[in-house]
Protein backbone atom coordinates (compact mmCIF):
# COMPACT_ATOMS: atom_id res chain seq x y z
CA UNK A 1 0.00 0.00 0.00
CA UNK A 2 1.11 3.56 -0.70
CA UNK A 3 2.31 5.30 2.44
CA UNK A 4 0.05 8.16 3.51
CA UNK A 5 1.72 11.56 3.39
CA UNK A 6 -1.30 13.38 4.77
CA UNK A 7 -0.26 16.06 7.27
CA UNK A 8 -2.61 16.58 10.21
CA UNK A 9 -2.64 19.87 12.11
CA UNK A 10 -4.48 19.97 15.41
CA UNK A 11 -5.47 23.15 17.21
CA UNK A 12 -2.04 23.72 18.73
CA UNK A 13 -0.26 23.13 15.41
CA UNK A 14 -2.61 25.63 13.74
CA UNK A 15 -1.79 28.23 16.40
CA UNK A 16 1.94 27.56 15.99
CA UNK A 17 1.89 27.88 12.18
CA UNK A 18 -0.78 30.56 11.60
CA UNK A 19 0.30 33.70 13.42
CA UNK A 20 -1.97 36.74 13.22
CA UNK A 21 0.27 39.08 11.17
CA UNK A 22 0.74 36.37 8.53
CA UNK A 23 -2.94 35.45 8.51
CA UNK A 24 -3.96 39.08 8.03
CA UNK A 25 -1.84 39.22 4.88
CA UNK A 26 -3.02 35.80 3.67
CA UNK A 27 -6.68 36.75 4.09
CA UNK A 28 -6.10 40.14 2.47
CA UNK A 29 -4.64 38.45 -0.62
CA UNK A 30 -7.47 35.90 -0.66
CA UNK A 31 -10.13 38.62 -0.56
CA UNK A 32 -8.54 40.40 -3.51
CA UNK A 33 -8.21 37.14 -5.45
CA UNK A 34 -11.90 36.43 -4.90
CA UNK A 35 -12.92 39.84 -6.23
CA UNK A 36 -10.55 39.47 -9.21
CA UNK A 37 -12.35 36.26 -10.13
CA UNK A 38 -9.25 34.10 -9.70
CA UNK A 39 -10.72 31.78 -7.08
CA UNK A 40 -13.54 29.27 -7.24
CA UNK A 41 -16.04 28.59 -4.49
CA UNK A 42 -19.60 27.46 -3.97
CA UNK A 43 -21.98 29.08 -1.55
CA UNK A 44 -21.94 27.57 1.92
CA UNK A 45 -24.44 24.75 2.27
CA UNK A 46 -26.02 23.94 5.62
CA UNK A 47 -27.83 20.90 6.92
CA UNK A 48 -29.95 21.79 9.94
CA UNK A 49 -30.32 18.95 12.40
CA UNK A 50 -32.61 20.45 15.01
CA UNK A 51 -32.47 23.49 17.26
CA UNK A 52 -28.92 24.81 17.64
CA UNK A 53 -27.36 22.06 15.48
CA UNK A 54 -25.98 22.72 11.98
CA UNK A 55 -23.54 20.94 9.67
CA UNK A 56 -21.97 23.24 7.05
CA UNK A 57 -19.81 22.57 4.00
CA UNK A 58 -17.66 25.14 2.17
CA UNK A 59 -15.74 23.92 -0.92
CA UNK A 60 -13.47 25.97 -3.13
CA UNK A 61 -10.22 26.35 -5.06
CA UNK A 62 -7.58 29.04 -4.68
CA UNK A 63 -7.21 29.16 -8.47
CA UNK A 64 -7.61 26.88 -11.48
CA UNK A 65 -4.03 25.71 -10.94
CA UNK A 66 -3.85 26.13 -7.17
CA UNK A 67 -4.65 24.10 -4.09
CA UNK A 68 -8.28 23.24 -3.47
CA UNK A 69 -10.38 21.68 -0.75
CA UNK A 70 -13.24 22.22 1.64
CA UNK A 71 -14.14 23.15 5.16
CA UNK A 72 -16.67 20.92 6.91
CA UNK A 73 -17.87 22.19 10.24
CA UNK A 74 -20.49 21.59 12.88
CA UNK A 75 -22.03 24.61 14.60
CA UNK A 76 -23.66 23.44 17.81
CA UNK A 77 -25.11 25.45 20.67
CA UNK A 78 -23.53 24.60 24.01
CA UNK A 79 -25.85 22.86 26.43
CA UNK A 80 -24.39 24.71 29.43
CA UNK A 81 -24.58 28.10 27.67
CA UNK A 82 -27.24 28.18 24.92
CA UNK A 83 -26.15 31.63 23.71
CA UNK A 84 -22.71 30.34 22.73
CA UNK A 85 -22.07 28.26 19.63
CA UNK A 86 -19.06 26.01 19.13
CA UNK A 87 -17.53 25.49 15.67
CA UNK A 88 -15.82 22.13 15.25
CA UNK A 89 -14.59 20.57 12.06
CA UNK A 90 -11.88 20.08 9.48
CA UNK A 91 -10.29 21.92 6.58
CA UNK A 92 -9.07 19.38 4.01
CA UNK A 93 -6.63 20.46 1.29
CA UNK A 94 -5.63 18.84 -2.03
CA UNK A 95 -2.59 19.61 -4.14
CA UNK A 96 -3.19 20.65 -7.78
CA UNK A 97 -0.78 18.35 -9.69
CA UNK A 98 -2.11 14.87 -8.93
CA UNK A 99 -5.16 15.87 -6.94
CA UNK A 100 -3.92 14.20 -3.75
CA UNK A 101 -5.15 15.24 -0.31
CA UNK A 102 -2.14 16.68 1.50
CA UNK A 103 -3.39 18.04 4.81
CA UNK A 104 -6.20 18.27 7.33
CA UNK A 105 -6.37 21.18 9.77
CA UNK A 106 -8.51 21.90 12.80
CA UNK A 107 -11.28 24.11 11.39
CA UNK A 108 -12.30 25.65 14.69
CA UNK A 109 -8.87 27.19 15.23
CA UNK A 110 -8.52 28.22 11.58
CA UNK A 111 -11.94 29.89 11.79
CA UNK A 112 -11.07 31.79 14.97
CA UNK A 113 -7.86 33.20 13.52
CA UNK A 114 -8.94 33.94 9.94
CA UNK A 115 -12.23 35.57 11.03
CA UNK A 116 -10.40 38.04 13.24
CA UNK A 117 -7.80 38.57 10.53
CA UNK A 118 -10.56 39.42 8.03
CA UNK A 119 -12.05 41.92 10.48
CA UNK A 120 -8.62 43.48 10.88
CA UNK A 121 -8.22 43.81 7.11
CA UNK A 122 -11.63 45.47 6.77
CA UNK A 123 -11.02 47.78 9.73
CA UNK A 124 -7.70 48.94 8.30
CA UNK A 125 -9.36 49.64 4.94
CA UNK A 126 -12.55 51.30 6.19
CA UNK A 127 -12.18 52.83 9.66
CA UNK A 128 -11.02 56.41 10.17
CA UNK A 129 -7.28 56.73 10.73
CA UNK A 130 -7.93 58.59 13.98
CA UNK A 131 -10.05 55.80 15.50
CA UNK A 132 -9.03 55.37 19.13
CA UNK A 133 -11.93 53.66 20.92
CA UNK A 134 -12.81 50.05 20.08
CA UNK A 135 -15.96 48.28 21.30
CA UNK A 136 -16.15 44.48 21.16
CA UNK A 137 -19.64 43.12 21.76
CA UNK A 138 -19.48 39.47 22.80
CA UNK A 139 -17.58 37.32 25.26
CA UNK A 140 -16.95 34.07 23.34
CA UNK A 141 -13.88 32.82 21.53
CA UNK A 142 -14.01 35.49 18.83
CA UNK A 143 -13.49 38.31 21.30
CA UNK A 144 -10.09 36.83 22.18
CA UNK A 145 -9.02 36.37 18.55
CA UNK A 146 -10.14 39.93 17.75
CA UNK A 147 -8.09 41.21 20.68
CA UNK A 148 -5.11 39.53 19.06
CA UNK A 149 -5.76 40.89 15.56
CA UNK A 150 -7.22 44.39 15.78
CA UNK A 151 -4.37 46.07 17.71
CA UNK A 152 -2.13 45.06 14.79
CA UNK A 153 -3.99 47.45 12.45
CA UNK A 154 -5.01 50.34 14.72
CA UNK A 155 -3.92 52.37 17.74
CA UNK A 156 -6.69 51.89 20.27
CA UNK A 157 -6.36 53.84 23.51
CA UNK A 158 -9.47 52.24 25.02
CA UNK A 159 -10.99 48.84 24.29
CA UNK A 160 -14.48 48.31 25.69
CA UNK A 161 -15.79 44.77 26.26
CA UNK A 162 -19.56 44.36 26.46
CA UNK A 163 -21.48 41.15 27.04
CA UNK A 164 -25.02 40.21 27.90
CA UNK A 165 -23.55 38.63 31.03
CA UNK A 166 -21.34 41.25 32.74
CA UNK A 167 -19.38 38.61 34.65
CA UNK A 168 -18.26 37.07 31.36
CA UNK A 169 -17.14 40.48 30.10
CA UNK A 170 -15.15 40.90 33.30
CA UNK A 171 -13.52 37.51 32.69
CA UNK A 172 -12.33 38.69 29.28
CA UNK A 173 -10.90 41.86 30.80
CA UNK A 174 -9.13 39.85 33.49
CA UNK A 175 -7.34 37.80 30.81
CA UNK A 176 -6.20 40.82 28.80
CA UNK A 177 -5.73 43.64 31.32
CA UNK A 178 -1.93 43.24 31.41
CA UNK A 179 -1.59 43.39 27.63
CA UNK A 180 -4.18 45.88 26.39
CA UNK A 181 -6.22 48.88 27.67
CA UNK A 182 -9.37 46.81 28.14
CA UNK A 183 -12.33 47.70 30.33
CA UNK A 184 -15.83 46.38 30.93
CA UNK A 185 -18.71 48.25 29.31
CA UNK A 186 -21.85 47.73 31.38
CA UNK A 187 -24.16 49.72 29.11
CA UNK A 188 -24.22 48.81 25.40
CA UNK A 189 -25.72 52.11 24.27
CA UNK A 190 -23.25 54.25 26.21
CA UNK A 191 -20.34 52.19 24.90
CA UNK A 192 -21.53 52.40 21.29
CA UNK A 193 -21.82 56.19 21.54
CA UNK A 194 -18.15 56.38 22.59
CA UNK A 195 -16.76 53.94 20.05
CA UNK A 196 -14.98 54.68 16.77
CA UNK A 197 -14.91 51.00 15.77
CA UNK A 198 -17.53 48.43 16.84
CA UNK A 199 -17.40 44.65 16.34
CA UNK A 200 -20.46 42.49 17.01
CA UNK A 201 -19.22 38.99 17.86
CA UNK A 202 -22.28 37.40 19.45
CA UNK A 203 -24.65 34.50 18.97
CA UNK A 204 -27.59 36.85 19.46
CA UNK A 205 -30.89 36.18 17.71
CA UNK A 206 -32.07 39.80 17.99
CA UNK A 207 -30.12 43.08 17.69
CA UNK A 208 -27.57 43.97 20.34
CA UNK A 209 -26.56 47.15 18.47
CA UNK A 210 -29.05 49.78 17.26
CA UNK A 211 -28.53 52.36 14.56
CA UNK A 212 -29.62 55.23 16.80
CA UNK A 213 -26.65 54.52 19.08
CA UNK A 214 -23.95 54.72 16.38
CA UNK A 215 -22.20 58.05 15.82
CA UNK A 216 -21.40 59.42 12.35
CA UNK A 217 -17.93 58.29 11.31
CA UNK A 218 -18.07 54.95 13.12
CA UNK A 219 -16.93 51.75 11.45
CA UNK A 220 -18.92 48.61 12.31
CA UNK A 221 -17.87 44.99 11.73
CA UNK A 222 -20.85 42.60 11.88
CA UNK A 223 -19.39 39.15 12.46
CA UNK A 224 -21.49 36.90 14.67
CA UNK A 225 -24.35 35.77 12.43
CA UNK A 226 -23.32 33.50 9.56
CA UNK A 227 -26.69 32.59 8.07
CA UNK A 228 -30.28 33.78 7.59
CA UNK A 229 -32.24 34.31 10.78
CA UNK A 230 -30.22 35.63 13.75
CA UNK A 231 -29.39 39.35 13.51
CA UNK A 232 -26.93 41.35 15.62
CA UNK A 233 -27.85 44.84 14.39
CA UNK A 234 -31.15 46.50 13.52
CA UNK A 235 -32.52 47.50 10.12
CA UNK A 236 -31.86 51.18 10.74
CA UNK A 237 -28.12 50.63 11.07
CA UNK A 238 -28.01 48.53 7.90
CA UNK A 239 -29.91 51.20 5.97
CA UNK A 240 -27.77 54.07 7.32
CA UNK A 241 -24.44 52.41 6.53
CA UNK A 242 -22.10 52.15 3.59
CA UNK A 243 -22.42 48.36 3.33
CA UNK A 244 -19.40 46.28 2.24
CA UNK A 245 -19.54 42.46 2.09
CA UNK A 246 -16.79 39.87 2.12
CA UNK A 247 -18.58 38.17 -0.80
CA UNK A 248 -21.51 39.76 -2.63
CA UNK A 249 -22.98 36.38 -3.60
CA UNK A 250 -22.75 35.10 -0.04
CA UNK A 251 -24.30 38.26 1.39
CA UNK A 252 -27.27 38.12 -0.99
CA UNK A 253 -27.80 34.52 0.06
CA UNK A 254 -27.09 34.49 3.79
CA UNK A 255 -26.33 37.89 5.38
CA UNK A 256 -29.11 37.93 7.96
CA UNK A 257 -29.03 41.64 8.76
CA UNK A 258 -29.00 42.62 5.08
CA UNK A 259 -31.83 40.22 4.26
CA UNK A 260 -33.96 41.51 7.14
CA UNK A 261 -33.59 45.14 6.05
CA UNK A 262 -34.33 44.15 2.46
CA UNK A 263 -37.46 42.23 3.51
CA UNK A 264 -38.59 45.34 5.38
CA UNK A 265 -38.37 47.33 2.14
CA UNK A 266 -35.62 49.63 3.42
CA UNK A 267 -32.90 48.62 0.96
CA UNK A 268 -32.38 46.78 -2.33
CA UNK A 269 -29.57 44.54 -3.56
CA UNK A 270 -27.56 47.55 -4.70
CA UNK A 271 -27.15 48.60 -1.06
CA UNK A 272 -24.12 46.29 -1.11
CA UNK A 273 -21.65 48.88 -2.36
CA UNK A 274 -18.77 46.46 -2.94
CA UNK A 275 -16.88 43.43 -1.79
CA UNK A 276 -13.99 44.12 0.53
CA UNK A 277 -11.67 42.74 -2.16
CA UNK A 278 -12.79 45.53 -4.51
CA UNK A 279 -11.97 48.06 -1.80
CA UNK A 280 -8.52 46.55 -1.29
CA UNK A 281 -7.90 46.59 -5.05
CA UNK A 282 -8.70 50.31 -5.14
CA UNK A 283 -11.73 49.80 -7.37
CA UNK A 284 -14.25 51.18 -4.86
CA UNK A 285 -13.57 53.43 -1.85
CA UNK A 286 -14.32 51.84 1.49
CA UNK A 287 -14.99 55.22 3.11
CA UNK A 288 -15.92 58.39 1.25
CA UNK A 289 -16.25 60.90 4.11
CA UNK A 290 -15.18 61.19 7.73
CA UNK A 291 -18.84 61.28 8.85
CA UNK A 292 -19.93 58.16 6.98
CA UNK A 293 -20.97 55.06 8.92
CA UNK A 294 -19.16 52.19 7.24
CA UNK A 295 -20.12 48.55 7.75
CA UNK A 296 -18.33 45.32 6.91
CA UNK A 297 -20.47 42.18 6.93
CA UNK A 298 -18.33 39.12 7.61
CA UNK A 299 -19.85 35.79 6.66
CA UNK A 300 -16.56 34.04 6.05
CA UNK A 301 -16.02 32.10 2.86
CA UNK A 302 -14.16 29.05 1.70
CA UNK A 303 -11.30 30.93 0.06
CA UNK A 304 -10.30 32.49 3.39
CA UNK A 305 -10.16 29.09 5.09
CA UNK A 306 -8.36 27.44 2.19
CA UNK A 307 -5.78 30.22 1.93
CA UNK A 308 -5.11 29.94 5.68
CA UNK A 309 -4.80 26.14 5.48
CA UNK A 310 -2.51 26.38 2.44
CA UNK A 311 -0.28 28.77 4.39
CA UNK A 312 -0.16 26.33 7.31
CA UNK A 313 0.79 23.46 4.99
CA UNK A 314 3.42 25.45 3.10
CA UNK A 315 5.01 26.70 6.32
CA UNK A 316 5.07 23.14 7.65
CA UNK A 317 6.71 21.92 4.45
CA UNK A 318 9.38 24.60 4.62
CA UNK A 319 10.18 23.65 8.21
CA UNK A 320 10.63 19.96 7.49
CA UNK A 321 12.89 20.73 4.53
CA UNK A 322 15.33 22.79 6.62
Amino acid sequence: MERSELAVFGAQEVRDLLDYPSCIEVVREAMMALSRGETRQLLRTMIHMGEGRTFAQMPGALSDQGMFGAKMISVFAQSDNPGVRRHRGLVTMFEPVEGKPVCVADAEEVTHIRTAAATAVATKAMARDDSRVLLLMGTGGQVHSHLEALPLVGTFERILIWGRTPARAQSVVDVWRNRLPVEVATDAQAAAVEADVICTLTGAHSPVLLGEWVRPGTHVNVVGSSGPGPVEIDNDLVAASRFIADSRASALDAAAEFLAAKAAGLIADDHIVAEIGEVLLGQVPGRQTADEITLYKSLGHAVQDLAAAAHIFEKHQSRIKT
